[in-house]
């Protein structure tokens, strides 16, 4: 062999070393970049954990924190605002109701023909009207004009199918989702306006005056016979199917949990005992709060971030509003320490709010064997392209680690409340007693694995025994048809029962 041709091949043979040592290399750096990737979500998944004595821990402070939420006012972060709903209905209410659902940019008007035990619901009917984005801070009298138009079209609309008793007043219940100071079944003044609205000259004004106002001037003749917000609507409407509901939970954008209390059991309360003996309690659970739960640097960085911050840290870390954008900052972490999508760090992976809970529940729940699905959802709302199997299989783990948390704390939210009424254990000789819980929102209703999850740590907490007479069921309150429903049981028709005076 020549000299060129030994040079030639030594220069090959260093080329080819060369380049095996770069693709070691590169194998390694992206080896130690994936250890690293892992190292986080491991972190993660330990600090999201939520064993059984963690949860019982957490089960056991709801309990605690709803005592003292009743035992006086700013007793606990659980507000225990006593809603004045004393009568549930039962079935035998009968005749023509309206509701009147306020709670975002859209409205909904619902009529119902109700029949007694023996006919139900016979008929209903509603409509949904957008508010003019103009008239979300505009002033209360023109809000309100707006609504009680809106409201005296439908009622012009009634059909034949629908009979008020003659002499007889309609009457509506009205769902109310924002904060409100209660003062009475039929009355409340407005805290604060949420959700885009800021009417200031309706803040600390009764919403229900306002709204009769409103109608007065539009010639509808009308009574407001109930003031409720919506997870208080649900359980009457989870009530007035199923006689064994005790408590209702929203689990959608936000969350909340209603249930009935013993009214001897509310030392706060100083009026008079109500005749069925029961209080509707709204515990405003999403700002509950404990040491026990597991909350990470990164739901401190999306708190600190929030317009409430501080608040609501329950909320934060169970409800559809959050859990994916907690799924987006731990990708942003692994992003930027272990280069996870590649040395450029995505920038849609830094918008907040970017990645939906709806879009983190497509990709939990793909099943196709390449998570096709994964793969078209970073792409699409996240920018990025030509994911690996390997990184798409992590992405759901990261979904999996999130939902089961909130999941798992939801469980352990609802034992606190079946603690609390001592329908946690079945006492010897008891003959056991059925209990339902009316579950709503979409989060609960669409996000299957999320829900499945919450059924089966509940079923953990509770035993085998005790589980099979506590049924969670999904009661779809989406028309208003509780604030109905409620109207019908605090009608001003019925015999008026006197009220037992507080001995």
């Amino acid at each position: 062999m020549g000299k060129v041709a030994v040079g030639a091949a030594v220069i090959c043979a260093a080329t080819v070393c060369a380049a095996a040592a770069l693709i070691v290399r590169h194998r390694m750096r992206s080896s130690g970049r994936w250890a690293r990737a892992m190292a986080i979500l491991r972190e993660f998944e330990e600090k999201c954990g939520t064993p059984i004595g963690k949860l019982r821990q957490v089960a056991d402070a709801m309990t605690v924190e709803m005592h003292a939420g009743l035992a006086s006012e700013g007793g606990s972060k659980l507000k225990m605002l006593i809603s004045y709903v004393d009568n549930l209905p039962t079935g035998d209410e009968q005749g023509l109701f309206y509701a009147l659902d306020l709670g975002g940019t859209n409205f909904r008007v619902l009529r119902v023909q109700l029949g007694g035990k023996e006919r139900r619901v016979i008929k209903q009917e509603f409509t949904e009207v957008s508010i003019p984005p103009p008239l979300m801070v505009a002033s209360s009298s023109e809000l309100f004009d707006f609504i009680a138009e809106e409201l005296a079209k439908f009622v012009a609309t009634e059909g034949e199918d629908f009979h008020l008793a003659p002499g007889r007043q309609r009457e509506l219940g009205f769902t109310f989702s924002f904060p409100v100071k209660q003062l009475s079944i039929a009355s409340g003044t407005l805290i604060r306006w949420t959700k885009g609205f800021s009417i200031e000259d309706a803040v600390d004004q009764d919403v229900v005056a306002e709204l009769t106002k409103a109608m007065e001037r539009k010639g509808v003749d009308m009574r407001v016979a109930a003031l409720v917000n919506d997870t208080i609507g649900t359980l009457a409407g989870g009530r007035y199917i199923n006689n064994d509901v005790i408590a209702a939970v929203i689990l959608g954008t936000g969350t909340n949990a209603a249930y009935v209390e013993r009214a001897n059991a509310i030392p706060k309360w100083h009026g008079l005992l109500p005749k069925s003996g029961e209080m509707v309690i709204n515990m405003e659970w999403g700002n509950f709060r404990s040491a026990h739960l597991p909350v990470t640097e990164y739901d401190h960085a999306l708190d600190v971030e929030s317009l409430n911050v501080g608040e609501q840290i329950f909320e934060k870390i169970i409800s559809g509003m959050y859990l994916g954008d907690i799924v987006r900052r731990v990708l942003c972490r692994m992003a930027e320490e272990a280069a996870f999508f590649g040395d450029v760090v995505p920038p849609k992976l830094k918008v907040p709010f970017i990645l939906r809970t709806p879009e983190m529940s497509a990709m939990h729940h793909d099943t196709s064997s390449d998570l096709r699905v994964v793969g078209s959802k970073l792409k699409d709302i996240l920018g990025i392209s030509n994911t690996s199997l390997k990184t798409r299989k992590a992405v759901v783990e990261l979904c999996n680690i999130v939902a089961a948390r909130g999941a798992r704390l939801s469980a352990a939210g609802i034992m606190g409340i079946l603690k609390k009424l001592g329908r946690d254990t079945v006492k010897d000789g008891d003959k056991p007693q059925k209990t339902v819980i009316a579950m709503d929102g979409g989060l609960f209703e669409h996000y299957t694995k999320f829900s499945e999850c919450l059924e089966s740590t509940l079923k953990e907490l509770l035993g085998d025994e005790v589980a099979e007479n506590i049924v969670v069921e999904h009661a779809n309150d989406g028309s208003g048809i509780g604030a109905a429903l409620l109207a019908a049981s605090h009608s001003q028709y019925p015999e008026l029962e006197d009220a037992v005076q507080v001995s």
